[in-house]
C-alpha cells in the first residue's frame, strides 16, 4: 500500500515491524483477529501497541529520532483482521494537547481493495482527557473491519513520501525541459538528494542598442526577479508537498498566467528540504534530531548540509548584479489552525513593514479560506532560527506560508471542509 519502492522494513528507527498483538496468556500461532501492526515502511510511524481488552488497544506514536517531544504524526497498517471485527484504537502520547482533533479534523483510512483515502467519520472519534492515562488527552477512534483479507492503513494525513517526489520530478522535468532545470544541491545524512528546481532563465537578457548608455539603462531595467520557495522542512507536514506538486503541475499547464510567470520571473523551489525526516516518519526533525525551522542561524556543514547549500545559493543570488531576490516563501502545515495564513516579520520602519505586508494582502484576495486572524508579524527571539527570520537580507521579504493539516471553513459559521490530496494540489499561490 505504500508509494515507496524502498520501504520494506526500512522505515523510521523504532517503528513496529509486523508485530502481532496477542491477548494475555495466548501463545502459539496467531489466530484470525489477533491484529498485526506494521509501520516499518517509508513515512511510517507507530512505536508501540498494547492489548487492553478484546476490543481496545493503546497505540503509541514513535517520537522523532533524537527529539522525544515531537509526537504527532502516525502512519501504520493493520492486518490479520477478522470479518466484522470492531476495535477502539487509543493514540495516547501526542506531544501537543491542543490540536485540530479538538474541532472537526479526523484521521484517514484506506485498504488494499479501496486505495483512495477516506476520512473516518467524526462520530467515531473521541478526543478527550483520560484518567487512565494520567489526565492526558488521547485520541480514541472506533472502527469496524469489513473485509478480513484486506490490509488497512491509518494516517494522520495523506502521506507524501520522498520516493513519490522523486518519481514525480522524473516525469515532470521531461515536460518542463524547455524552460526548467533540476539539480541536486546537497546530500542528506542518509545520502538522499535535495533537489533545486529552477523555472525560467537566470541570465538577464540585455536589449541590443547601438547607444552604449541606453544599453546599460536597459540592462538595469531587465534585472531578473527571483522567488525562492522552500517546502517540507518537517516530515509530518505532507500538505506542503502536495502544494508544491500542484504548483509544478500548474506551471507546465497551458494556463495564460502560468506562461506569464515563466516569461517574467524566475521561480526556484526546494520541494523537500528534509527527505530523511520524511522517510523516517518523523514529525519535525531529521535523523540527528534537528528541527530545520529552528536552526538556520546555527547550521553546520556536518549536521545540516542542505541548509548550508540553500544559504550559499541565496548568497550567490543576492551577490549577482543581474538578479533580484524578492521573496522567500517557506511552506508548512499546521496541526492547530484551520485554513491558510502567513507568519511574517515585524519592522520598526513603517514603510518597510507596509511593503512586507503587500504579498499577504494579495494572497488574502486570491486564496480560499484565508485566515487573516491567524496571520502574525513578529520578531520573537525564540524564532530567530526560522527560515523567515534567518534568511532574508536587505530588501528581501521572507514568509512562512502555512496551510492546515485538516481543513478550512469558507466562512466562520460554515461547514468544515477537509483538505484532500486533490484540494492541496489545486491550491495555487
Amino acid at each position: 500500500m505504500s508509494d515507496s519502492e524502498e520501504s520494506d522494513e526500512e522505515g523510521g528507527l523504532g517503528n513496529l515491524n509486523r508485530l502481532i498483538v496477542r491477548p494475555p496468556g495466548h501463545s502459539g500461532k496467531a489466530k484470525r483477529g489477533h491484529l498485526c501492526f506494521d509501520a516499518a515502511f517509508e513515512c511510517g510511524n507507530l512505536g508501540r501497541a498494547d492489548h487492553i481488552t478484546e476490543l481496545e488497544y493503546d497505540l503509541y506514536v514513535r517520537p522523532d529520532t533524537s527529539r522525544p517531544r515531537a509526537r504527532f504524526w502516525f502512519n501504520f497498517t493493520v492486518e490479520n483482521v477478522k470479518q466484522d471485527q470492531k476495535v477502539i484504537f487509543n493514540i495516547v502520547n501526542f506531544g501537543k494537547e491542543y490540536t485540530l482533533y479538538d474541532t472537526d479534523m479526523t484521521p484517514l483510512v484506506r485498504s488494499t481493495s479501496r486505495q483512495k483515502w477516506q476520512r473516518i467519520p467524526k462520530r467515531f472519534l473521541f478526543y478527550h482527557k483520560s484518567l487512565v492515562h494520567r489526565g492526558r488527552k488521547i485520541l480514541s477512534l472506533a472502527f469496524g473491519f469489513d473485509r478480513e483479507e484486506d490490509v488497512y492503513q491509518f494516517a494522520a494525513a495523506a502521506p507524501y513520501s520522498y520516493s513519490r517526489l522523486q518519481k514525480y520530478l522524473a516525469t515532470w522535468e521531461k515536460r518542463a525541459q524547455s524552460f526548467a532545470t533540476r539539480k541536486t544541491i546537497a546530500q542528506t545524512t542518509q545520502k538522499r538528494q535535495v533537489d533545486l528546481i529552477t523555472i525560467g532563465d537566470l541570465n538577464a537578457k540585455e536589449h541590443e542598442n547601438k547607444d552604449e548608455n541606453i544599453t546599460k539603462l536597459k540592462s538595469n531595467e531587465t534585472k531578473k526577479r527571483v522567488i525562492l520557495i522552500l517546502a517540507r522542512s518537517h516530515g509530518g507536514e505532507p500538505p506542503s508537498s502536495f502544494i508544491c506538486q500542484g504548483f509544478l503541475d500548474y506551471i507546465v499547464s497551458s494556463a495564460e498566467n502560468a506562461s506569464a510567470l515563466k516569461d517574467n520571473i524566475v521561480i526556484q523551489m526546494v520541494p523537500m528540504l528534509n527527505p530523511d525526516g520524511v522517510f523516517l516518519g518523523n514529525q519535525r526533525s531529521d535523523l540527528l534530531g534537528s528541527d530545520f525551522n529552528r536552526c538556520w542561524h546555527r547550521a553546520t556543514t556536518f549536521a545540516h548540509p542542505q541548509l548550508i547549500a540553500v544559504k550559499e545559493h541565496i548568497r550567490k543570488i543576492t551577490a549577482e548584479k543581474t538578479l533580484q531576490l524578492d521573496f522567500i516563501i517557506d511552506i508548512h502545515a499546521d496541526i492547530s489552525h484551520e485554513g491558510v495564513f502567513v507568519r511574517g516579520n515585524s519592522y520598526d520602519d513603517v514603510y518597510r513593514f507596509e511593503r512586507h505586508a503587500v504579498l499577504p494582502k494579495f494572497l488574502a484576495m486570491r486564496v480560499e479560506a484565508w485566515q487573516s486572524e491567524n496571520c502574525l508579524y513578529n520578531a520573537d527571539a525564540t524564532l530567530v532560527g526560522s527560515a523567515r527570520r534567518a534568511l532574508p537580507t536587505a530588501a528581501v521579504d521572507a514568509y512562512t506560508l502555512t496551510v492546515s493539516l485538516g481543513g478550512r471553513r469558507l466562512n466562520p459559521r460554515g461547514p468544515y471542509i477537509h483538505y484532500t490530496e486533490d484540494a492541496c494540489i489545486l491550491f495555487q499561490i
